[in-house]
């Protein structure tokens, strides 16, 4: 599809050719359920003569106006563009067309909220989807000023970029009632004041009977700033608005600060929205954000950090990235990677969330070492040479391999240097675009040092570093000759400079790891010797990237890596935690350490974790590896008791802890015995209880779901769950229960939903892919191995990229480790991805991961028999 599918060249040349000024969009939203009415126009200057192009993505072009003359549709009009002959130097063009709603969270997305049966909208366009809303010159380049106006159900509240205004009344129009459409008596039409010169995919529109709360922050400027948060009336009550504006305006105060320029936009609202694919959308004063970060029922610690993140990740880009905009998706890596920075840096410097750098260590640098060992890995900057690309290239490096690499530049050149080098950035670059080019030069001048060759190393090139501690004992027992050793994987053969901390710990007699030196080490090449090491004292444990500075692999010496198994839970600093389980996890995935070795350790040191995320992680890497790294002969021994000192720990904890909730809710996941499964249902029904803990209706929801998919409940006691809790969450959990269910019918229902009849929603669609791949017995799930690959060309095909993707990765048979699988997936590369670019990623990434779980087993199974010969 050439027309769906805009290259960076087609992209360059439309912007030697034109210079967009304005776009009026004019939307009517109550012409039914499928489908809603546009009417654009468009001015923009041009080379007189040239003929270009827009896109729009449509279901009926009703007309074509260009400079007054009409355009007919169909010699000038495809399914994706509207090709635009002869221009002027002066342009208005002028189109009239019907667009389809979305059910997929791309586009104009419309959700029916079965509690009320209101009809809520939101758009999501990032990266090129305001085309499927209204004709647009789809490029991040071609900024314009962009005017809305919305005629909707009077009792609706929208929401788009500009401050809402006061609704106008329109002469009654009624129409037909039908599903999830309220008999319409009165509609009103919002005509919001124009934009600044923003970018199409930061526009937005929300539009529904959403409730609000408000508030005001007075900017650097004396500005008083309306605040806003939304969200669907039935989830009002539980939006803890007072949290959010505390965090939000913390976030203002920090990038005021920082970036020497008041906030650029004249109102900031967020929006929680359904089905959204992603965590938050950082549209130009109207954030959206995934609903699942409104905590209806408790929730973990890390889940509400992960949230404080998020929003100051969004509130990051109306400075990055909404008022200077990469110039094209080449730098979408610096747009994503300096918010994911900025909002961990401002959550520390703030005092939001004084540990979000174990956060990061643990959760983004995790995803990013994840990513950037895989055979799809690629330089931070890629080469987005279309928007297939762009799609494909969203990813751990983009994002977290990105922000890690920007804290090592910043430990390379100091943080007052790197600040004042962005100040200058965005002075120079205000409301326009830019490039990273721009941004380096300005770093250049602000710190004094050449970054050419820091740019060559970290961006030009991919693959993970590993360091690695070498040392001797003297005579009189202290460190000789330490070196760091720096290696890189063979198909990415390039050594780096870095600055680390260097750090060295003594264990005391109550098992605590005290750390007695720590050093500042630039490394570079293969060896390094630390000369600063000669004379300290031999220590229990020598930890390379202290502080988590560096991005590479950690591999600890034998004597440290001792120590790290038997006592990581004694190092006090949690963020010295999380680089040591991060070695301990990649030597797990790489097949060094034995998956049964890393279990134990987990099960040994996860009852003390205090870090809220760190503990989310430990379990998350505990389920991943009992289902799949370890040994099969030793896999539902190790499960069960995994589940049994969960269940331990969680009597033992804290009455009310966060650490009781995370143990419980793990515990609700992996148990399975007879035992275990009578655990969750005298929890659930109230005869077996915890102090502190209360079964909410989502605790509920998730010990339903472990007695689903431990068999020891049908769909009738899910539909009648259901029935107590008729919410969109409760419709997605019951989803999700009855795809878990231990017998053949209900997986075949839920593969027949998904891969055949493909009418599911995002979330519905999510919700049935947890629940199938919920199963103890491996035997229900072996036949789908082989349909999964008679069907991949269908699921690549017949659903949007979104879908798609989710689908191919999701149903993926990892329950099936063996080289057939292994060869067939070798296969489907070979043949069918051949003429289907984009699947050939997910392919050569779940290969990858397959190749591994083959390798960890191996591994864990040679650990054992050498255990076993001693």
């Amino acid at each position: 599809m050439p027309g769906l599918n805009l290259t960076r060249d087609e992209a360059m040349q439309r912007s030697r050719q034109l210079v967009a000024q304005s776009s009026h969009i004019h939307l009517d939203l109550t012409t039914g359920s499928e489908t809603f009415r546009t009417k654009a126009t468009i001015a923009f200057r041009s080379v007189p003569g040239a003929s270009s192009f827009i896109d729009a993505i449509t279901a009926r072009i009703h007309s074509i106006t260009l400079n007054g003359k009409d355009l007919d549709p169909a010699t000038h009009a495809d399914e994706y563009r509207i090709q635009l002959p002869d221009l002027k130097s002066e342009n208005l063009l002028e189109i009239d067309a019907d667009f389809h709603y979305s059910s997929t969270g791309e586009g104009l997305h419309r959700f029916v909220d079965p509690v009320d049966n209101e009809v809520y909208l939101y758009t999501q366009f990032e990266v090129p989807d305001a085309r499927r809303v209204f004709p647009t010159f789809e490029q991040p380049d071609l900024k314009q000023a962009f005017s809305f106006t919305v005629d909707a159900p009077a009792h609706w509240t929208v929401i788009s970029n500009q401050p809402t205004p006061q609704p106008q009344s329109l002469p009654a129009e009624a129409t037909p009632t039908e599903q999830g459409t309220q008999p319409q008596t009165d509609i009103a039409r919002w005509v919001f004041p124009a934009t600044p010169r923003i970018s199409s995919y930061i526009t937005a529109l929300v539009a529904g009977p959403y409730k609000g709360t408000t508030d005001v922050y007075k900017a650097e400027d004396g500005r008083s700033v309306p605040l806003g948060v939304y969200s669907r009336a039935s989830l009002a009550q539980y939006v803890d608005a007072q949290n959010l504006f505390e965090t939000t305006k913390a976030g203002f105060r920090f990038f005021e600060e920082q970036f020497g320029t008041p906030y650029p936009f004249t109102k900031y609202d967020q929006i929680f929205v359904p089905d959204f694919n992603a965590g938050a959308m950082e549209n130009a004063g109207c954030v959206t954000i995934l609903e699942d970060y409104v905590f209806r029922s408790k929730v973990s610690g890390a889940l509400r950090e992960r949230r404080d993140i998020t929003v100051l990740h969004e509130l990051a880009h109306m400075w990055f990235g909404d008022l200077v905009t990469m110039r094209w998706w080449d730098d979408l890596w610096l747009n994503e990677s300096f918010a994911e920075f900025m909002s961990h840096l401002c959550a520390v410097e703030s005092g939001v969330s004084p540990h979000a750098w174990t956060t990061f260590a643990a959760s983004e640098k995790t995803w990013a070492y994840a990513q950037d060992q895989l055979p799809t890995t690629h330089p931070i900057t890629a080469d987005m040479v279309d928007l297939d690309a762009v799609n494909a290239n969203f990813d751990g490096i983009t994002y977290a391999k990105g922000a890690a690499v920007l804290r090592q530049l910043v430990a390379w050149v100091g943080q007052e240097a790197f600040m004042e080098g962005v100040r200058a950035y965005l002075a120079e670059n205000a409301w326009g675009n830019a490039e990273l080019k721009d941004l380096l030069r300005h770093l250049e001048k602000a710190s004094g040092r050449d970054l050419s060759e820091w740019s060559q190393q970290w961006l030009e090139t991919c693959g993970v570093n590993t360091l690695k501690i070498d040392y001797d004992i003297d005579e009189d027992g202290y460190l000789a000759d330490l070196t760091v050793t720096q290696s890189a994987p063979e198909a990415h053969p390039h050594l780096r400079k870095q600055h680390i901390k260097l750090a060295f710990y003594t264990l005391d007699a109550a098992h605590n790891l005290t750390r007695d030196v720590s050093l500042d080490v630039d490394i570079e090449g293969e060896k390094t010797v630390i000369e600063q090491a000669g004379r300290v004292p031999t220590p229990d444990l020598v930890l390379p990237n202290h502080a988590d500075l560096g991005f590479a692999k950690i591999r600890l010496d034998s004597a440290s890596l001792d120590t790290a198994i038997r006592h990581v839970s004694g190092l006090q600093e949690p963020l010295d935690r999380a680089v040591v389980w991060s070695s301990l996890w990649d030597a797990t995935r790489d097949g060094e350490l034995a998956a049964t070795t890393f279990v134990d350790t987990v099960l040994t040191h996860l009852p003390a974790e205090t870090d809220a995320t760190l503990a989310n992680l430990l379990v998350r890497q505990l389920e991943y590896a009992l289902k799949h790294y370890v040994r099969p002969s030793k896999a539902e021994t190790l499960r069960q008791r995994a589940g049994n000192v969960l269940w331990g720990a969680a009597q033992e904890a804290a009455r009310g802890s966060d650490m009781q909730f995370q143990l419980v809710n793990a515990f609700a996941r992996l148990a399975n015995s007879d035992v275990q499964l009578g655990i969750i249902e005298d929890l659930r029904s109230g005869e077996t209880s915890l102090s502190g803990l209360e079964i909410d209706q989502d605790l509920s929801w998730t010990l339903l779901i472990s007695l689903a998919t431990g068999g020891r409940i049908g769909e009738a006691e899910i539909d009648a769950e259901y029935a107590k809790d008729s919410s969109a969450t409760g419709a997605t959990s019951a989803q999700t229960a009855k795809a878990a269910l231990p017998n053949p019918e209900a997986k075949q229902k839920a593969w027949e939903a998904m891969v055949k009849e493909q009418n599911l929603t995002n979330t519905m669609q999510r919700a049935t892919l947890l629940g199938f791949n919920r199963c103890h017995d491996g035997h229900l799930l072996a036949p789908y191995a082989e349909l999964y690959f008679e069907n991949l060309a269908a699921m690549w095909d017949d659903a949007s990229y979104e879908m798609s993707q989710r689908l191919v990765t999701g149903l993926y048979p990892y329950f099936a480790a063996t080289p057939a699988t292994l060869q067939a997936t070798t296969q489907a590369i070979e043949t069918l991805a051949a003429d289907k670019p984009g699947l050939k990623r997910p392919l050569l990434e779940a290969r990858d991961g397959l190749e591994r779980i083959i390798a960890a087993r191996k591994a864990d199974e040679a650990a054992h028999r050498t255990k076993a010969t001693h």
